[in-house]
């Protein structure tokens, strides 16, 4: 989830989304890193999106804090659009990091699936602000990966787990490493459509507000 921002004087859409996270794996360093991560992938993509006959480029505004002294009762009682929570754990269920839905402001990671660029925070952040795994998961011949691609999507053998092994084989799948931010990933954000207020400003995605409890091995 996040809040966009038009500056129609530089010609710039920004969002603009802070994470808090808490749980045992948290932490101020994780946290910085996650978010540059993120913005990082989001932000490579150098995006554009037309509104009202005006090309904006759009950035990704996005911060990371540890959030020592969460409560349930802050999320449930947020009413910021661009706070998000996160909590970070060594174990999850089903060994996966989620988030609770398409647009929202909560999920659950599991701390070793995240960082080295693995593309899991980035491509869980996209289902924050609205996007949903493509329907054909066969894009042989069409090169590299966008973001939202789920894992067992079959694509051409370079950026595939091992490029020698035959489509659905043991390797013969998408290695998330080899996702990218593509210009489509920002246009299926539909910028366009949002609710700008007078001063520009506009929510994406929506408050599922759910805090988690810790999984245990």
């Amino acid at each position: 989830m996040g809040e966009a921002e038009l500056k129609i004087d530089t010609s710039q859409l920004y969002i603009h989304s802070v994470l808090f996270f808490y749980g045992e794996a948290a932490s101020d360093a994780l946290s910085f890193a996650i978010a540059s991560d993120i913005a990082n992938h989001w932000n490579e993509a150098k995006g554009k999106a037309r509104i009202k006959n005006r090309v904006y480029d759009v950035l990704f505004d996005i911060v990371g804090t540890w959030a020592k002294a969460l409560t349930p009762e802050m999320i449930f009682e947020n009413t910021n659009p661009r706070n998000n929570y996160f909590r970070v754990e060594e174990n999850a269920s089903g060994n996966i990091s989620f988030v609770d839905g398409i647009g929202s402001n909560t999920g659950y990671f599991k701390v070793d699936n995240l960082l080295n660029n693995s593309t899991t925070a980035a491509h869980e952040y996209g289902h924050t602000i609205g996007l949903d795994h493509p329907k054909m998961l066969d894009i042989r011949g069409k090169g590299t990966p966008g973001i939202m691609y789920p894992r067992g999507t079959i694509v051409d053998a370079i950026h595939q787990y091992s490029p020698v092994a035959a489509p659905l084989a043991p390797g013969g799948t998408m290695n998330p490493f080899s996702r990218k931010v593509l210009q489509e990933d920002i246009d299926n954000l539909k910028l366009s459509r949002l609710a700008y207020d007078r001063k520009g400003f506009a929510m994406i995605g929506d408050f599922t507000s759910i805090w988690h409890e810790q999984h245990l091995p």
